[in-house]
């Protein structure tokens, strides 16, 4: 079994398929920008925001439905960039594994999951644990990575 695991965890790939769960990312961020625009416009002509709000973004109490849209969108500029360094660190380095891919489409995963619930009915628990799984997700494929330049340093 360990062997198994062991193929598994250290088998390189196609280099470029580690870009395909970083695109679906970059997807998801372009979309809840979008949408940010869009309930910025409703904001304005429905709920009386003056336009003048998002000069300095201040001056105006924005309605919950915007103000959940920016944090999530803010929120795709946090984790994620430790992700995106990742996934090009692992192809600059030629790292690019079946775990690696794995772990990189669960990550994307649990994003899309976190925005459907922050988006959406913005239960908290469940939330949580998409960020949590997410992160837990991330830490590992850095780990691994690392633990890889580490066997690859010494066997060199």
């Amino acid at each position: 079994m360990s062997a198994v695991f062991t193929q598994l965890f250290s088998q390189k790939i196609a280099q470029p398929l580690i870009f395909f769960p970083l695109l679906l990312l970059v997807f998801l961020t372009f979309y809840v920008g979008v949408r940010m625009l869009f309930l910025r416009v409703k904001a304005v002509k429905q709920d009386g925001l003056v336009p003048q709000y998002f000069q300095f973004n201040r001056g105006a109490k924005l309605p919950p439905y915007l103000i959940q849209c920016e944090q999530h969108y803010q929120n795709l500029f946090e984790l994620p960039v430790l992700f995106y360094l990742l996934v090009i660190t692992l192809f600059v380095t030629q790292q690019v594994t079946v775990w690696q891919l794995f772990l990189s489409c669960v990550f994307v995963v649990t994003r899309f999951w976190h925005a459907w619930e922050h988006l959406g009915s913005n239960f908290l628990i469940r939330r949580r644990n998409a960020f949590l799984i997410g992160s837990l997700v991330l830490i590992v494929g850095w780990v691994s990575f690392a633990l890889a330049m580490i066997q690859n340093f010494i066997v060199l």
